[in-house]
């Protein structure tokens, strides 16, 4: 009886290991065994009378610009770092909640973080992953890092591959060799500086008052970092001047020019970091182009900018949004290789 009982919590910490993109705009995560089961918007929803938990993810991201006076919605990250320890780790709760693993369950955790991060942002990543994962081991891995594993690349070998992440709070460029990042550029400029590039557009411009999701759909239906065929799209706000509800169409054209300062942000920030590579890697960058990934990478026509500017081949990676969570899930099945390998950070 002992022997199965020790079995069974044998079987409950081993099965339910768990990789983590913790992202500042979207959450992944992957359980050892089953792949992704959870991609759901960083964001939780707080009674403030009450000080409780209302909803997180997807149901959170509904009510985001719609809440009464007693509710409040929280991005607890923040320039891919967390800005706020407690609905960090009420976030993560919540998340492992809804992926039903067990209360009894002391997984391993592998957690993603940028590469900037300093040693105290590193621990409060850590701790969210202790205090709302119940872990019992956590170890961290470099964004950049985990997205070269996810989309195919070998790591190890001595050949430089760029790889330039854009996610909702920071965009990082970063040449990958020998299991280690030779060089970074980190800049707080992507997904989401982009989406607050619309907001003031279309307030400075047409005097129109809309909300980051109304943004969010704009860019995705007609944003574009090149000039393409024009396309127009018609948008609902609240009229400066008078307060009331208006409608106006945009076109393409427009968006394309509210966009234009992020985009040249981030390809200036890829020259800055083609400068700082080695000389033996620029030959393999020249050879193997840049790989883009993350979900700003997705806004159409980016790889075409940069490659105008940088004149190397330029390609987005298959699911971009997907890459960090996946090289973390292919982590986490070979855990103690790349341990070995010094790619995970054990702090």
């Amino acid at each position: 009886m002992k022997n199965m009982i020790k079995e069974f919590f044998k079987k409950l910490t081993s099965n339910s290991d768990i990789a983590i993109d913790l992202g500042t705009a979207n959450t992944l995560i992957w359980v050892k065994g089953q792949g992704i089961i959870l991609n759901e918007p960083s964001i939780i929803a707080r009674d403030v009378i009450n000080d409780e938990i209302c909803a997180v993810g997807n149901e959170a991201n509904k009510m985001l610009g719609r809440t009464p006076p007693g509710l409040e919605t929280i991005r607890p990250l923040q320039d891919g770092v967390i800005a706020d320890d407690d609905m960090a780790n009420e976030m993560i709760k919540e998340f492992l909640k809804k992926i039903n693993i067990s209360n009894f369950s002391r997984p391993r955790i592998i957690i993603c973080i940028p590469s900037g991060v300093t040693k105290l942002e590193e621990r409060a990543i850590k701790e969210a992953a202790e205090v709302g994962g119940n872990a019992s081991q956590v170890y961290l891995i470099k964004e950049p890092m985990a997205a070269a594993i996810g989309i195919g690349i070998d790591v190890s070998s001595h050949t430089g591959h760029m790889i330039v992440d854009i996610g909702g709070g920071t965009t990082e460029i970063a040449v990958i060799a020998l299991n280690d990042i030779v060089c970074l550029k980190t800049i707080k400029n992507a997904g989401d500086r982009q989406t607050d590039l619309i907001v003031s557009w279309l307030h400075d411009n047409h005097h129109l008052e809309i909300g980051l999701k109304t943004a969010e759909d704009i860019k995705k239906s007609i944003g574009s970092a090149i000039k393409l065929h024009s396309e127009k799209f018609n948008v609902t706000g609240k009229d400066i001047t008078s307060g009331l509800p208006k409608r106006i169409q945009i076109s393409t054209d427009e968006i394309t020019k509210a966009l234009h300062p992020a985009v040249s942000d981030i390809t200036e920030a890829i020259k800055q970091a083609l400068d700082m590579t080695p000389p033996e890697h620029s030959t393999d960058i020249k050879s193997h182009g840049i790989i883009l990934t993350g979900g700003g990478s997705l806004l159409k026509g980016l790889d075409i900018f940069i490659r105008n500017k940088t004149q190397l081949p330029v390609n987005v990676s298959e699911d971009p949004l997907l890459a960090i969570v996946k090289g973390t899930g292919k982590v986490l099945n070979e855990i103690d290789d790349y341990n070995k390998k010094r790619i995970l950070i054990n702090t």
